[in-house]
């Protein structure tokens, strides 16, 4: 018989949000409880207790954070009636990660990326190659030849990179001029 979760308190629902909101300031790398609770108004110990240990917050966080990802997916998706084509997509998607006020959320996907790749089996597990999944799926939808998962895959891995580069350097022109440039071939 499959188990079911019951669906999170208000209480575990609001430390939630706060503790989402502290990790885009403070990261996840050296994510420490004690610290954390004080900061969104509670104890290690009520954050143990609704979050079961701290790899299961982490999870928590994670699960927030692709949340937002799957938002802007399906948002992008309803914005149009009939698939704009890739690269018209791909402009939206650099538009809405390298905006200013996206800066945090895009450090705190690109942290929790990497960590997913070097701590596959913690509480990181399978958030790199679900997101993968996700991006890959918006992409198809909107190329017209479904099969061109090349190109897709090239796209993404255009857009991951100006990111890292953004976030790195801020030099928000060079990196969408080297979008550009890429999405013109």
């Amino acid at each position: 018989m499959p188990s079911t979760k019951e669906a999170p308190s208000a209480r575990q629902q609001e430390l939630l949000e706060r503790a989402y909101a502290y990790s885009l300031t403070h990261g996840l790398a050296d994510l420490s409880l004690r610290p954390l609770a004080t900061a969104i108004g509670s104890s290690p110990r009520v954050l143990l207790f609704l979050f079961d240990s701290k790899d299961g917050l982490i999870r928590a966080l994670l699960a927030r954070a692709r949340a937002d990802e799957l938002e802007l997916l399906q948002r992008i998706q309803d914005q149009h009636e009939v698939p704009p084509g890739l690269e018209v997509v791909a402009r939206e998607l650099w538009t809405w990660m390298s905006a200013p006020e996206r800066r945090p959320l895009m450090t705190f996907w690109v942290e929790a990326y990497g960590r997913s790749l070097v701590a596959p089996e913690g509480p990181w597990a399978d958030f790199a190659r679900s997101t993968v999944d996700d991006w890959l799926e918006l992409l198809k939808a909107t190329q017209p030849d479904p099969d061109a998962v090349a190109r897709r895959t090239g796209v993404l891995a255009m857009l991951r990179g100006a990111l890292i580069d953004l976030l790195a350097t801020g030099d928000l022109k060079r990196t969408t001029a080297a979008l550009e440039d890429y999405l013109a071939d």
